[in-house]
């Protein structure tokens, strides 16, 4: 059972990150791939953002489960008190990132099921609290808002055009 909920709480993160490479550079049309990729950046760098500030701002605990219950940890972790947590941040920034970018519901349920699997792998192998995870969510989605700014990707090669 700990194997598996190791695989389950570290793991998940690979094809994760796998189906988000993939997804956005073969599913997004090529001529909007540099407002795509704009988007992508800037939602990365708010969440990042966001997720400091609440670290910041607000600790729920200054342990991790699994220090508090006085037993192993069932997952890989960085040596701070975990909220929000990284996993969730980054699990749900790709996710946020190909369903908005692509617009593939395939990939995306795909992802919306590997990110539930890290989400609840963490809080299992006791490195994370919910409360960690949730904050991690919110700080992805609060990042997400870059996704609805106006799509004017396809203009910008005619702009470049002009401007020669």
């Amino acid at each position: 059972m700990q194997f598996i909920t190791r695989l389950i709480a570290d793991g998940t993160l690979i094809p994760i990150v796998l189906i988000g490479l993939y997804a956005l550079t073969y599913k997004v049309p090529a001529k909007s791939r540099y407002a795509a990729y704009s988007r992508v950046l800037m939602a990365g760098l708010t969440t990042l953002l966001v997720a400091k500030y609440m670290a910041t701002l607000w600790q729920p605990t200054g342990e991790r489960p699994f220090q508090i219950l006085g037993v192993a940890p069932g997952a890989a972790y960085l040596p701070n008190p975990g909220f929000p947590s990284d996993h969730a941040i980054l699990s749900a920034s790709i996710l946020y990132a190909v369903w908005f970018e692509t617009r593939s519901k395939l990939w995306t349920r795909v992802l919306v099921v590997l990110v539930l699997l890290v989400c609840v792998g963490r809080v299992l192998a006791l490195v994370h609290t919910p409360m960690d995870i949730l904050g991690g969510l919110i700080a992805a989605t609060v990042g997400a808002i870059w996704y609805f700014t106006p799509r004017i990707g396809n203009d910008l090669p005619k702009r470049h055009k002009r401007a020669k």
